[in-house]
């Protein structure tokens, strides 16, 4: 916050939602509604201001999560009318929708207070808006709900709302109906204050209330009786009132709705058309009245790393600096730009911070506030708000900087690995060394995207989330960085694994430098369940005797040698070894001969134990017309797909199967034909299976 003592004015929130439900059409509105910007951008004409880089314009999707700073003036309610407004300070990061780049998402929300989901009101929920809901969950960050696209034809809000209960397991209700649908849309009724909402002007800035039309007027009760009702499970002073039968105050509903979206028991749902200037400026007021402050939210988890406990870190801006930074972002001139949420004290300008996991002093030469790509300088940042430092020179995403004196971590984010890869091959050597440098820099900013050099091919082999992320960081390469590189076709990742239990003994003996270097040890191998990762476990009992430098050298030896295959080269998953025995003397028993002999020992093991290949499934959404669905669900199951489940939703069905990676390369040119450009699908990583032959 720009003044000190005014948290409660302060909303950090993330607009979050499955590719193409409206995200940034409503950031767009919010800003313009909010004075930040003084005319809307469009996505469809690659004008909007939170889809800066030329990609996200070119492809019409949102690719990195944007944030800016808005200020909303909230009017005071009507019996406190002669109060002045209150401005509130609004920031936002506008995220992905494409599965992709989830990473963008999970890091967004690791640092947000709040939350919008927005939800298609033609498709309900979709794979991704599962996807980001079970990330908010897992962060604990409280959510409010917009029904957007209300103006399309097979728009059902009731059907949204159902959707919502079955899919996403959380109780909701509407605290907003629409007026009319589809192309008849044209209005809202507020379900608190029973009045009827419609917009008027050539941006729908001027909001026109009206007492609820008789016609609707059944409905209207109906509907705020179920408001009513749902509140009154999670509030006693509500349920006294309703069975007094007195008039339940507008205030008070409002308290009763903030206090249950803050502990994560309701969804409250609210429904407008973005694109048409429809229900932007009642979402922006509900995100001031029901999404928490960041004093509001459960206290940040720190571990003291002299102290080795855990402690809780409150949003207290005198107390000690400690900030996370969740985003890297390479800038040519300014160099990198480290998103930081701040948690506790204030930085400022100048000032000596101290990155706590690397043990590196860092200078905060610059802070600035982001507006998209734009920028403005700030003095300090203080708790609880969300700014860009320049000048860190070894931060990375997850790391927490604060004070020397108070070296404490805060959690850091857990990515899903990379399932895809491509090699890349510069055109000269000299572009090599700089291709190796641009890598370098992209893979600080995304934590999904990783490079290396393949040792017997000598290729660099890029590997991401997907085709669309690998073609987006690609495209970045030739394009952003002007350098001339070939792309390879798009090579799955596989793991490998084994079938049966194998018990080995390995011996090396090896002279270097005139010095003998021997080494024994028995091994036994054994299959995991699957998704239960590698386990190393040492029974061996005679620690005492042997200098632990040497079970650190086996310990090192065995994960080097899982890392690097067994049939392959591709990574080993679901194995477990254990260290039985082991022969040591203190002559000739050396760190090296015992790492060597356990990769050894490792590696001719896992040849004795069935290895085998696993192969990455996706789980694939599917939205198709009804009659086409014959043509798409064949589609499907030519490339080894299994349908697990088919929904009606009006003139289309949603069908959700799984297939292997490795038959999806160019599915959507083959979707687009069967359907004549009329079904639409996701996909994301489910987990690895046998290959089958």
């Amino acid at each position: 916050m720009d003044e000190p003592g005014k948290l409660k004015f302060l909303r950090n929130i993330g607009i979050m939602a499955h590719i193409d439900a409206g995200k940034t059409t409503t950031t767009e509105r919010i800003l313009f509604y909010t004075g930040k910007s003084h005319r809307i951008g469009e996505v469809d004409d690659g004008e909007a201001t939170m889809d800066w880089m030329e990609q996200e314009q070119e492809r019409g999707i949102t690719i990195q999560s944007a944030a800016t700073t808005a200020y909303w003036k909230r009017e005071p309610e009507e019996q406190d009318a002669k109060s002045k407004a209150d401005t509130y300070q609004i920031n936002i990061i506008d995220t992905p929708g494409h599965v992709d780049f989830t990473a963008e998402v999970e890091r967004s929300l690791r640092v947000l207070d709040g939350s919008v989901t927005i939800l298609d009101a033609v498709k309900g929920v979709e794979s991704q808006t599962e996807t980001v809901w079970r990330q908010a969950e897992r962060y604990h960050v409280p959510c409010i709900g917009y029904v957007n696209k209300m103006d399309r034809v097979g728009a059902d809000f009731f059907q949204v709302l159902a959707d919502v209960k079955h899919k996403l397991g959380i109780e909701t209700t509407a605290i907003q109906i629409p007026i009319g649908k589809e192309s008849g849309f044209e209005g809202v009724v507020d379900l608190i204050t029973m009045e009827e909402l419609r917009w008027e002007g050539g941006e729908g800035e001027t909001i026109v209330r009206s007492p609820v039309a008789d016609e609707r007027l059944g409905e209207a009760k109906k509907w705020r009786d179920s408001l009513i009702d749902t509140l009154s499970a999670f509030s006693d002073a509500i349920t006294e009132k309703f069975l007094a039968e007195e008039t339940i105050p507008v205030s008070l509903i409002k308290k009763e709705i903030r206090k249950a979206v803050l502990e994560r028991k309701l969804l409250p749902m609210l429904t407008g058309a973005s694109r048409r200037n429809m229900g932007v400026q009642p979402l922006i007021d509900a995100v001031v009245d029901y999404l928490p402050s960041p004093d509001e939210v459960k206290s940040a988890i720190g571990h003291h790393v002299k102290k080795e406990d855990d402690l809780s870190v409150p949003c207290d801006p005198q107390a000690i600096p400690l900030g996370l930074v969740f985003k890297i972002q390479n800038e040519r001139e300014a160099g990198s730009l480290c998103y930081v949420r701040m948690y506790s004290g204030t930085i400022k300008n100048g000032a000596v911070l101290y990155n706590v996991g690397k043990r590196k002093r860092e200078r905060a030469n610059r802070i600035l506030r982001m507006h998209s790509n734009k920028s403005e300088p700030m003095d300090q940042l203080s708790a609880g708000d969300i700014g860009v430092i320049i000048g860190m020179k070894f931060a990375q995403t997850g790391d927490t900087i604060g004070s020397e004196g108070w070296p404490v971590l805060l959690d850091t984010m857990q990515f899903p690995e990379p399932v895809i890869s491509v090699s890349l091959e510069p055109r000269t050597l000299s572009e090599g060394d700089k291709l190796k440098e641009i890598l370098e820099i992209l893979s600080r900013e995304d934590p999904t995207f990783t490079a290396k050099e393949n040792e017997e091919t000598g290729q660099l082999i890029i590997s991401g989330m997907g085709e669309l992320h690998l073609d987006v960081l690609v495209t970045k390469i030739l394009k952003d960085y002007g350098l001339h590189a070939r792309a390879g076709n798009p090579q799955v990742t596989y793991r490998e694994s084994i079938a049966k239990t194998v018990e080995r003994t390995e011996r090396f003996s090896r002279v270097i430098a005139g010095k003998e270097n021997a080494a024994a040890l028995t091994l036994k191998l054994e299959p995991l369940k699957r998704g239960s990762g590698n386990h190393y476990l040492c029974s061996v009992n005679n620690k005492g005797k042997i200098p632990d430098p040497i079970f650190d050298a086996v310990e090192r030896g065995i994960k080097g040698a899982m890392a690097s295959g067994i049939l392959l080269g591709y990574q080993c998953i679901d194995v477990g070894v254990t260290l039985t025995g082991i022969e040591y003397s203190e002559l000739t028993g050396t760190e090296f001969a015992f790492e060597a002999c356990a990769s050894m020992g490792f590696d001719e093991a896992a040849k004795e134990a069935e290895p085998f290949l696993l192969e990455p499934i996706m789980a694939v959404d599917l939205f198709a017309p009804k009659e086409f669905v014959g043509d798409v669900i064949s589609l499907v199951t030519q490339r080894g797909g299994q349908v697990l489940s088919m929904d009606s939703r009006g003139e289309s069905d949603q069908i959700k199967t799984t297939a292997p990676m490795a038959k999806m390369f160019g599915f959507m040119t083959a979707l687009r034909s069967v359907s004549q450009g009329r079904a639409t699908f996701s996909m994301e990583f489910s987990h690895f299976e046998k290959k089958a032959g």
